[in-house]
């Protein structure tokens, strides 16, 4: 491979030689500039691969620099480095065709991130496919500095999982570097959005998405009648990769009449989301009103024991006791199968749901079996492993006898997974509860910057377990640990599948409506 020629413009220069030094060791060739004039006329004699430049310099102005640079050389990636967070500084410079955004301070890592994104991408894509994606994977980068709304978000993590999928075939391990440092730098973004305006979307007055407790209200009561069965299937711990990989198979079967991305809430876990989904309420409501039903973390038992009723307690709500329905749990092949024996019973019900586990069950032996860890070792494995048992499945055989009976089919989840690498320390009471992803308690010492925090749970409609209880919620791909036993426990749970946190896997998941072919 070439020597790298990379051209850096500061008027504080001298202050960066440790990131030069630590690019020279890495076999990058960098030129200095104190001034956008000074660049110019060094661009006009030598040839560069990119360029790394201040935006606020003295004289010539970084943007002003910019403007010349492209002016002379419009192909010359340039990578914008600011003190200021200013949106229109922002949008002059995407405008402009920058192909990177960097905020100050800047470490190495962040410049050697942003020489792979911008070069090692080229030579990728160049050599393993299509120009298409190289113009797309720039424009999803812009895109991550700009997205500021939750349609935005399930369109750019859609995005991200469309080219994930696409590109999963290629047998290159700095293709993969790339795809991974942009999902990292997603959830990252994401985390922050949502801190942001989580618990305004429970507030009348704003605009906020189709999540677990409005789900069956604003999406699956408008398609249901008395012309035509519906099938509903939930499948727990669906992540949307997931889904798309699925849908081929379904195709073969069913037509599909729309595909929407909703929101899971928090604790994106199952006691909290599909108790939701079933019962159209929150956490707090459902313990308020049905406190036989809901159990709380620390309570002994099942926590997803009483969805049938949550489910007719809802029917009931929303006035369809004219609806004739029926309700089915499916864990372990044998129920399944016995599922199906008995399909054509179904028909005559206007609404028949289906939770299936499997996939659920999956990512805790990931955890637990080493032979499904060696399985399903990266995002791509499991996605190929589920797909493996879907095909296999009686899920399968009750999708092809819905369709061949005329039903219409509902597809969704409740919530998505993660594969979590980083361990974050948390320290918490006896009564403090297990879960990886998220903690409740008192007491809670925990590293801020790793969580979501809701001091008071009632502000997003989770039950208090004690006056003082709080939520903490993990972001991106952390996980937490107790300081005890610590290295065997981050060992054990490293590079598992984790619910109950917030990332774009867990929140964001599919809802697809289907036809008989």
């Amino acid at each position: 491979m070439n020597t790298i020629h990379i051209l850096w413009i500061d008027d504080e220069i001298d202050l960066l030689k440790p990131h030069i030094l630590f690019l020279e060791q890495r076999n990058y060739k960098v030129t200095t500039c104190k001034s956008g004039s000074e660049a110019i006329d060094v661009l006009e004699d030598s040839n560069f691969d990119i360029v790394f430049l201040d935006e606020n310099m003295p004289g010539l102005t970084g943007l002003e620099t910019l403007n010349e640079i492209k002016e002379k050389k419009d192909n010359l990636p340039v990578v914008m480095i600011t003190k200021s967070e200013e949106e229109y500084i922002m949008e002059e410079a995407i405008g402009n065709k920058i192909a990177d955004y960097l905020i100050k301070p800047v470490n190495p890592n962040q410049i050697l991130l942003s020489l792979k994104k911008n070069l090692d991408l080229s030579r990728l894509v160049s050599e393993k496919t299509t120009s298409n994606y190289q113009q797309e994977f720039r424009k999803i980068a812009m895109e991550l500095s700009m997205v500021n709304s939750f349609e935005e978000w399930a369109a750019l993590y859609q995005k991200l999982i469309y080219w994930e999928i696409q590109l999963e075939d290629i047998e290159d391990i700095g293709m993969f570097e790339i795809l991974e440092s942009q999902k990292v730098e997603a959830n990252a973004q994401f985390a922050k959005f949502v801190e942001k305006n989580y618990p305004s979307w429970f507030d009348n007055k704003s605009e906020s998405p189709v999540m677990s407790h409005t789900l069956f209200k604003e999406k699956v009561v408008p398609l249901l009648s008395k012309e035509q069965p519906t099938l509903m299937v939930v499948i727990d711990n669906l992540r949307y990769d997931q889904w798309k990989v699925f849908e081929p198979i379904i195709n073969t079967y069913y037509k599909k009449d729309s595909e929407s991305a909703y929101y899971s809430i928090l604790p994106t876990a199952t006691q909290y989301a599909r108790n939701a989904i079933f019962s159209g309420l929150m956490p707090s409501e459902m313990e308020k009103l049905f406190p036989q039903y809901w159990k709380n973390d620390t309570d002994e038992g099942g926590k997803n024991l009483f969805e049938a009723e949550f489910l007719q307690t809802q029917m009931k709500r929303l006035g369809l006791n004219h609806l004739n329905y029926e309700y089915h749990k499916i864990t372990s092949l044998k129920s399944g199968k016995k599922l199906v024996e008995n399909f054509n019973s179904l028909k005559n019900n206007d609404l028949t749901v289906v939770v299936y586990n499997f996939v659920d069950m999956l990512s805790h032996a990931k955890t637990e079996m080493e032979v499904v860890k060696e399985l399903a070792s990266n995002d791509k494995a499991y996605r190929s492993l589920a797909l493996s048992w879907f095909k296999n499945s009686p899920l399968l055989e009750m999708i092809q006898h819905a369709q061949s009976l005329g039903f219409k089919l509902i597809l969704t989840t409740d919530h998505g997974t993660i594969n979590v690498k980083n361990p974050s320390k948390v320290v918490g009471d006896r009564d403090t509860s297990l879960n990886l992803r998220y903690k409740t308690g008192r007491s809670l010492t925990y590293e801020n910057k790793d969580v979501l925090v809701a001091k008071d749970p009632k502000t997003i409609h989770l039950p208090s377990i004690t006056m003082s209880s709080s939520f903490i919620f993990a972001k991106g791909d952390l996980f937490f640990a107790y300081p005890n036993n610590y290295n065997h426990y981050v060992s054990y749970y490293r590079n598992s599948y984790q619910h109950g946190g917030v990332s774009l896997e867990e929140m964001i998941i599919p809802f697809v409506v289907f036809n008989p072919k």
